[in-house]
């Protein structure tokens, strides 16, 4: 059975998050919500817990898993930003957005795109992501908490450990989330594709 905390959605207690972050380390997996619904949260360099990703969401091998990242430093460290999308990134960071960059050396080769070396990343606003972030000193590999079938990510928390209870390891609830799941923009090209339009806007990346 997942370990069910409730967690305060301003000020998130530090002995959850330490608990949450403790299982991460441990080789587990977290369903935990952001500024977009919920999502699954796994260590970086941890290959079981992506599996268990694609177990659970029904992936093929194209999907594009994302490094949620603290900040624009720390994105930095893991995809390669040139200077023509630099302020695009910038500019719509923290939000509602991943972006698909190619990746840096930092990033295991397992979590590329198969044929095109890129990855998801993105900076969320939601306090218990950035709280979770801080506590773990790196990245979260993290999928939107998308179930078969559905279209939107899943935002209650109660729900979620129902649905979940045998399959991760944490649940975090700290009451409503964004119920629509992030924008997705590809610049690994030459001119920027919107893969999947969500909460953020997604204007500023069309011709």
């Amino acid at each position: 059975m997942a370990r069910y905390l409730d967690v305060h959605p301003v000020d998130p207690q530090p002995r959850s998050i330490a608990q949450a972050v403790a299982t991460l380390r441990d080789g587990g997996l977290i369903a935990y919500p952001t500024d977009s619904g919920y999502a699954l949260g796994a260590a970086l360099g941890n290959q079981s817990a992506k599996d268990r990703i694609r177990d659970i969401r029904k992936l093929d091998d194209k999907h594009h898993y994302t490094l949620v990242c603290a900040d624009f430093a720390q994105l930095g460290h893991f995809v390669h930003v040139d200077n023509s999308v630099f302020r695009a990134v910038k500019a719509s960071t923290p939000g509602p957005y991943t972006f698909i960059l190619p990746a840096t050396g930092e990033v295991p080769r397992k979590l590329l795109h198969p044929k095109k070396k890129t990855v998801g990343v993105r900076i969320p606003e939601h306090p218990v992501v950035r709280a979770l972030l801080a506590e773990l000193g790196e990245p979260m590999l993290t999928s939107t908490l998308i179930l078969p079938g559905e279209s939107e990510p899943m935002t209650d928390g109660w729900q979620v450990k129902e649905e979940l209870d045998h399959v991760v390891d944490v649940v975090i609830d700290s009451g409503e989330c964004g119920s629509e799941p992030t924008t997705v923009v590809d610049l690994s090209g030459d001119l920027p594709e919107v893969v999947r339009v969500g909460a953020g806007d997604p204007s500023r990346f069309e011709e």
